[in-house]
C-alpha cells in the first residue's frame, strides 16, 4: 500500500469517524487482516530470563516455553506470588483472577502444541475493557457494580491467541488521570518509585504499565485519549506503541472519545509490542472504524532487527528521522545521547524540523474540543447523579460549556492541524521525535514511545510519531536502537517489604483535587 493511497484512506477515515459513520467497504485486501501467520522468532533468551520467568519478555516466554523450559503454570505462579507480595504497594491491579488464570495456564500446558502465538502468556487488561464475568469498573462510581457479559474485542483476540487474563489493571477514574480511587486517592504508583506516590507514573494506563514494569504480567493493554499509553510507557520504561486510529477495535470499551479513543500494548520490547499489536489489530464489524483500512503489515518482522554477520545493527528500510528544534529543551543529556546513538546505526538520517507558526495554537487551545465529544456519552449520568463523576466531575462539566459553534471550530482547526503535519512537518521525514504525545495523539496519528535512559534514577523515553498506519516503521527504528542499547531490559528494585501499604496509613498516599483532576484530565 503507497504512502499517497494510505494518507488518503486516513483523511476519509478521520472524517467518517468525525461524523459518527463508517467508509464504504473496500476491496477485500483492504479490509482484511495480515495475511501472514503469526509466529515468534526463535530469539536469544537471556540469562535473566532463565533464571527468573517474571524477567522474560512475551518472546522470551514463548520460546522458554516451545523448548520446554518453562510451562505457562509456573510462569503465572510466578507473577501471582509476586502479586501477592508487592500488590500492596504498587496497587497495579483493580482485579486479580488468580484461580482462573492458574486454571487457563493448566489447561494450555495439558493443550500442548501450536495454539496461538500467546498461548500461555499471562496479561494485564486496563479496567475499561469488558471482560466477560469479570468485574469492569473503569475506576469510577458509575460502572461500581458492571459485570460484562462477553469479552471486548481486543480481550477476545488476545485469549482466542492463547492469552491469559491474569487481572484487570487499576486506572485513572473513567481513563482521565493517573490512577486514583474516584473520589481522587492516589492508588497506583510508579514502579520505579514505589515508596514515593508523588512520581507521576504516566496517564490513566498506570496500573497497566506498573504490572508490566514491577513484573506482575508479562505484557497488558491500555487506551489513549490523551497520552495513556506512551505517557505510562515512558514514565516506567516501557515500549508502548499506540496505532493509528481504527488500527485497533475500540468495541467493548467504555468510551471517552469516540475520535481520539485508541487501544494498544504496553510491553517490555519492540518486539512485545509487535506481537501484542499484531493479534489486537484488524478489521472488526463492531466497529465501524477498523473497516475499509489497510492491511495490518508484518510487525514482528518489522519488529527483529536486522543484524549483519560481523554484529553490525542495521535500519530494515532507510529512514529519515524528523528532530524538531525543541527536542532538547529536556531530559537533554539523555535526548542528546539517544540521538548520538541512532545516528550512529547504519541507514538512518536526521533531519531537523520546524514547526508552522501557529503550531502551539492548534496544538493548545484547540485541543479542549475533546472535552464536549467525551462528555456527551454520559449526560445521562451527569443528570442522574454528578457525584457518580467522583473528583473527575469538573472536566466533565466542561464539556457541556462548550457551545456548538466552538466545536465546529475546532474541528476546522484539527483539519488544517492535519495538513499542516503530513504535509508540512512530515513531508522530509518518515518519522517525528515529539517531546510529547500532541500532536499525534489528536489527529489519529501513530506513534510509540520506547526507553532511552534515566534522569535521577527515573526512566526517560522518547516517543516516535509516524505516518499514517505506518506502525511497521514506528518498530523498525525501535527494534535497531533496542538492539544496540540495553535501558529496555533494566528493571526496577523490588519494593522493601516494609514499604507495603498494609503498613501504612492510609493518609501516606496524595489526593487529587477536583481542581487537579480537571487540569490533569486526558
Amino acid at each position: 500500500m503507497s504512502r499517497s493511497l494510505n494518507r488518503r484512506t486516513f483523511l476519509a477515515s478521520s472524517a467518517a469517524a468525525a461524523t459518527g459513520i463508517a467508509l464504504p467497504q473496500a476491496a477485500e485486501a483492504r479490509t482484511s487482516s495480515a495475511s501472514h501467520p503469526l509466529a515468534v522468532p526463535d530469539i536469544e533468551v537471556r540469562e535473566a530470563a532463565r533464571q527468573d520467568p517474571t524477567e522474560a519478555t512475551v518472546a522470551e516466554a514463548v520460546v522458554l516455553m516451545r523448548g520446554g523450559k518453562l510451562t505457562s503454570a509456573a510462569l503465572t505462579q510466578a507473577y501471582l506470588e509476586r502479586i501477592a507480595a508487592y500488590g500492596s504497594t504498587y496497587q497495579a491491579y483493580a482485579e486479580v483472577t488468580g484461580d482462573a488464570a492458574l486454571a487457563a495456564a493448566r489447561r494450555a500446558d495439558r493443550r500442548g502444541g501450536a495454539h496461538g502465538i500467546l498461548k500461555g502468556i499471562p496479561l494485564c487488561i486496563k479496567d475499561n475493557y469488558f471482560t466477560a464475568g469479570v468485574p469492569t469498573r473503569c475506576n469510577s462510581f458509575i460502572f461500581q457494580d458492571f459485570v460484562p457479559d462477553h469479552d471486548a474485542t481486543a480481550v477476545a483476540r488476545l485469549t482466542a491467541a492463547g492469552g491469559i487474563v491474569l487481572g484487570k489493571g487499576q486506572m485513572g477514574p473513567l481513563a482521565t488521570t493517573r490512577a486514583t480511587t474516584p473520589d481522587g486517592t492516589v492508588t497506583t504508583v510508579n514502579a520505579w518509585t514505589p515508596d514515593d506516590p508523588s512520581v507521576d507514573p504516566g496517564g490513566s494506563s498506570t496500573g497497566p504499565a506498573c504490572a508490566v514494569a514491577g513484573r506482575m504480567a508479562a505484557s497488558s493493554i491500555g487506551t489513549q485519549t490523551g497520552g495513556s499509553i506512551v505517557l505510562p510507557s515512558n514514565q516506567q520504561n516501557l515500549t508502548g506503541l499506540k496505532p493509528t486510529m481504527g488500527r485497533v477495535s475500540i468495541h467493548g470499551v467504555i468510551p471517552l472519545s469516540y475520535t481520539r479513543d485508541h487501544s494498544g500494548p504496553l510491553a517490555r520490547d519492540a518486539m512485545d509490542a509487535a506481537i501484542m499489536m499484531s493479534v489486537m489489530a484488524g478489521p472488526d464489524p463492531k466497529d465501524p472504524r477498523t473497516l475499509g483500512l489497510p492491511a495490518v503489515p508484518d510487525l514482528i518482522r518489522s519488529a527483529t532487527p536486522v543484524v549483519s554477520r560481523g554484529g553490525t545493527v542495521r535500519m530494515r528500510r532507510a529512514v529519515r528521522v524528523g528532530v524538531p528544534a525543541d527536542f532538547l529543551a529536556s531530559a537533554s543529556d539523555v535526548r542528546k545521547a539517544f540521538l548520538d546513538t541512532l545516528d550512529g546505526i547504519s541507514g538512518v538520517t536526521l533531519v531537523d524540523v520546524t514547526y508552522p507558526a501557529d503550531w502551539a495554537l492548534l496544538t493548545g487551545t484547540f485541543n479542549a474540543a475533546r472535552l464536549s465529544e467525551r462528555t456527551e456519552p454520559f449526560r445521562h449520568w451527569l443528570q442522574e447523579d454528578p457525584a457518580k463523576f467522583g473528583v473527575s466531575l469538573l472536566s466533565w462539566l466542561q464539556g457541556l460549556m462548550i457551545s456548538g459553534d466552538e466545536w465546529i471550530t475546532a474541528q476546522r482547526a484539527k483539519n488544517h492541524l492535519l495538513r499542516e503535519v503530513l504535509d508540512g512537518v512530515m513531508a522530509h521525514c518518515d518519522v517525528l521525535l515529539q517531546t510529547g504525545p500532541v500532536p499525534f495523539d489528536i489527529l489519529g496519528l501513530p506513534e510509540l514511545a520506547f526507553p532511552a535512559g534515566f534522569t535521577d534514577g527515573i526512566p526517560q523515553g522518547v516517543i516516535l510519531g509516524g505516518q499514517p498506519y505506518e506502525e511497521d516503521r514506528l518498530l523498525e527504528v525501535a527494534a535497531a536502537y533496542q538492539a544496540v542499547t540495553d535501558w529496555h531490559t533494566r528493571r526496577p528494585a523490588d519494593p522493601a517489604p516494609h514499604q507495603g501499604l498494609s503498613r501504612q496509613a492510609p493518609a501516606a498516599r496524595p489526593r487529587l483535587t477536583a481542581e487537579e483532576a480537571a487540569a490533569a484530565s486526558a
